[in-house]
């Protein structure tokens, strides 16, 4: 097959091959951390949880990068990459064994999520720099396939992650410290994975070095604001336009996330480790539409543009989300989620590829980190909405033909763009 052959020729790059190894390691490592968090928060016998609680738990996590996000893009096209890399990781290390201790110790809440929010708030640095430095690690002719394999890659460790943190949990040590300390020593496999990669490998530029953080720092604003002008310049409204979409996207996926824990928590189980068990296996299931969009969607973005893949992946999401999620029935909800990991990261692979070809070097941490950002406030919004919608046991006709709707909203957008 030619997608096999291609993967091949990436492979050989041996930069690709050891940043691929640090997203792999850093993601996987995330994936256990979230699902602790998640069976923490949502699964806990004691807890009565409800969609307000778990949009306040996301909004307690990921609100604070609005103001995290803008300050890592001007450090990540200041500081060299390959260094926010080892050190962000091996803090990350020390900050996910503090939290274990915190969850073995009935803290406070606060301050449980103080410790949470510090780990996963480290994350902006790494995502965003993995996605900023990719281009510096392949060819342009190979950068589509790479962001087909990279991120995806990186998802599927993330799915995987969660996979054994669902293994840990119900089988192994009925404990989410443990589970959390599992995503420690990952942490501490990807920074030692970093220490591989040469310090000037990944950029940025030497002559666009700051090491000293308070000079960087005193730029963001005039960096945020040059950045947004480079987007805004005619060559790149094609990506302004495939960021829209994806943040749309993404509050689509975050309010079916609700639904998907409500259901699994009251309206599919007949016990907490039950739902636990449905969950696991509908992150699974998630985890392979993932793999089958980074198959599908060099061939597809290759035919038809990766503007013109993103509004079918929508099309397609907002016919089939509706004739799968109405019956609330944990069959054709797995189906749904199969296939919303396809069309969702299809239009992802999609969207980092017209950003990664239409920014220049200088601009892409900065750009990403926005981009990370409105991926984060898309997803808690559309967790305070499904707190709205959602009754006591998750079944809401009308969040699932809200959530069409917007599919088919963006659809028509990106395809009347991509006509013009």
């Amino acid at each position: 097959m030619a997608v096999v052959r291609d993967v091949r020729v990436l492979l050989r790059f041996q930069g690709f091959r050891r940043l691929l190894a640090v997203r792999l390691l850093s993601q996987g490592a995330d994936g256990v951390f979230q699902v602790a968090l998640a069976t923490y928060v949502v699964f806990s016998p004691e807890n009565q949880t409800s969609a307000a609680s778990i949009a306040s738990a996301m909004a307690i996590l990921l609100l604070p990068y609005s103001l995290i996000g803008p300050f890592a893009g001007v450090l990540l096209d200041r500081w060299r990459r390959r260094q926010v890399f080892l050190y962000g990781n091996l803090l990350r290390t020390a900050l996910a064994c503090l939290t274990a201790v915190l969850m073995l110790s009935h803290v406070p809440d606060w301050l449980f999520y103080v410790s949470a929010l510090c780990v996963t708030a480290v994350n902006r640095f790494v995502l965003a720099g993995l996605s900023a430095s990719l281009p510096r690690v392949v060819d342009t002719d190979r950068l589509v396939l790479a962001n087909s394999l990279s991120p995806t890659a990186g998802t599927l460790a993330a799915t995987m992650g969660g996979g054994i943190a669902f293994v840990v949990r119900l089988l192994v040590a009925d404990s989410d410290a443990a589970v959390v300390l599992v995503g420690a020593s990952l942490y501490l496999c990807a920074a030692l994975a970093a220490a591989r990669i040469a310090p000037e490998l990944l950029g940025p530029d030497r002559e666009l070095l700051h090491p000293r953080v308070a000079k960087a720092l005193a730029g963001t604003a005039r960096g945020l604001a040059a950045g947004v002008r480079h987007l805004a310049q005619p060559p790149r409204r094609e990506a302004a336009w495939a960021l829209m979409a994806m943040t749309l996207l993404r509050f689509c996926y975050g309010a079916l996330t609700v639904m998907l824990l409500m259901l699994c928590r009251y309206a599919w189980a007949s016990g907490s480790d039950n739902g636990l068990a449905l969950l696991g296996v509908a992150v699974g299931v998630s985890g392979a539409g993932f793999f089958v969009a980074a198959l599908v969607t060099p061939w597809a973005a290759g035919r038809l543009g990766p503007g013109r893949w993103i509004a079918v992946c929508a099309a397609g999401a907002a016919v089939l989300e509706p004739a799968l999620c109405l019956p609330f029935a944990p069959t054709p909800m797995l189906v749904a989620a199969f296939v919303l990991g396809v069309t969702t990261q299809g239009a992802k692979i999609a969207t980092d590829t017209i950003v990664q070809s239409s920014v220049d070097d200088g601009f892409r941490g900065r750009i990403f980190s926005v981009y990370d950002v409105l991926f984060n406030v898309a997803f808690v919004g559309a967790a305070g909405v499904a707190a709205l919608m959602l009754p006591s046991d998750g079944r809401s006709t009308a969040l699932v033909v809200t959530v069409a709707a917007i599919y088919a909203g963006i659809a028509a957008a990106m395809a009347r763009f991509e006509l013009q």
